[in-house]
């Protein structure tokens, strides 16, 4: 599940607005994903809409429409930045908020299904902080 959100965050980056192609959208392949994990604002933002918690940006509201999708079939349909903007997310959550990737967790992946599955790359990740 972890690394849902963390594909969430950069799947908002790539959503798939409605374009039903072999890959998510490239709109958001340009969006500075660092600023929005360097801002404690934006970031929460982001977790706000995603949990449900706060208003959402159209960004935001495609990376919550988009994340189950992305989550569930292993990201097959991200781009390749949408990919490493995923990974970086998920690092900066796992490694500097596990509070946010708590959170996440607990909304889209209540029954550890995602976490499970994700197991050896969430542990990878940790690795590396």
């Amino acid at each position: 599940m972890k690394i849902l959100i963390v594909l969430g965050l950069i799947c908002c980056v790539a959503v798939a607005w409605g374009k039903p192609a072999s890959t998510y959208t490239d709109k958001w392949d340009h969006i500075n994903v660092d600023e929005i994990l360097e801002s404690q604002r934006l970031l929460k933002g982001y977790v706000d809409c995603l949990v449900e918690r706060g208003r959402c940006t159209s960004d935001a509201r495609a990376l919550k429409e988009t994340l189950p999708d992305a989550l569930e079939h292993d990201c097959k349909k991200c781009t390749e930045k949408q990919k490493t903007g995923a990974d970086k997310v998920i690092r900066h959550l796992v490694n500097k908020r596990p509070d946010l990737w708590n959170e996440l967790s607990a909304k889209y992946d209540p029954n550890n299904i995602y976490q499970q599955k994700y197991k050896d790359r969430i542990d990878s990740v940790k690795a590396k902080a």
